[in-house]
């Protein structure tokens, strides 16, 4: 896990900087945009918005998810922009954990006042 700390480490670092520049209030897309930007800036590798095949009784089916962010290959972000993250965001980023047998993922919320208070971290221990 020492890598999946690592890139979490410089994620939220990244996550901070825009919510300092910004503040709470915009769309998720918008944060979306300027993590991404920070996260170039930074030359930290990421992939956006990658398709989430859902795997049922052996077939690999195609159902729209998609996972915000796939960072350096080992971190899963899933961003929101929310009055408050709730158990069904909750549940999203874990069963997304799951179906990607990544170890690490990270909920941001960037609508509160102080960002530290948005950011909730989740191991999989699959």
């Amino acid at each position: 896990m020492i890598r999946e700390d690592r890139v979490s480490r410089m994620v939220i670092g990244a996550a901070i900087e825009v919510h300092r520049a910004l503040g709470p209030g915009l769309l998720e897309s918008a944060y979306e945009e300027c993590l991404c930007h920070e996260l170039l800036v930074r030359r930290v590798r990421f992939e956006r918005q990658c398709n989430l095949p859902v795997k049922y009784k052996g077939v690999r089916l195609e159902c729209g998810y998609r996972m915000d962010l796939v960072v350096d290959g080992c971190l899963l972000l899933e961003l929101k922009a929310v009055d408050s993250i709730t158990m069904i965001h909750e549940a999203q980023l874990l069963t997304y954990l799951k179906l990607t047998k990544l170890r690490l993922g990270l909920l941001i919320n960037f609508n509160v006042p102080v960002l530290h208070k948005g950011i909730r971290r989740f191991a999989n221990g699959f």
